[in-house]
């Protein structure tokens, strides 16, 4: 598994009754869960399948750019 160096933004979702964590830096990865910890670790194996997929399909791999970057 990687080391998380991706910014995450973490939110909590009444429509989901979830907390939400977005990577924001790869298209689409985000992940959900019923507590913060459980959305953390969610995230971690989504971020993995996301990376995973992309070495399959010959895509590039953003590098993280870290705190604000859509600020």
């Amino acid at each position: 598994m990687i080391d998380i160096k991706y910014e995450l933004i973490i939110y909590w979702s009444s429509q989901d009754d979830a907390f939400v964590v977005e990577v924001h830096e790869l298209a689409g990865c985000k992940a959900d869960g019923e507590t913060y910890e459980e959305a953390i670790a969610n995230v971690r194996l989504v971020i993995n399948e996301w990376i995973e997929t992309a070495i399959e399909l010959g895509r590039e791999i953003p590098k993280p750019k870290g705190k604000l970057m859509f600020a």
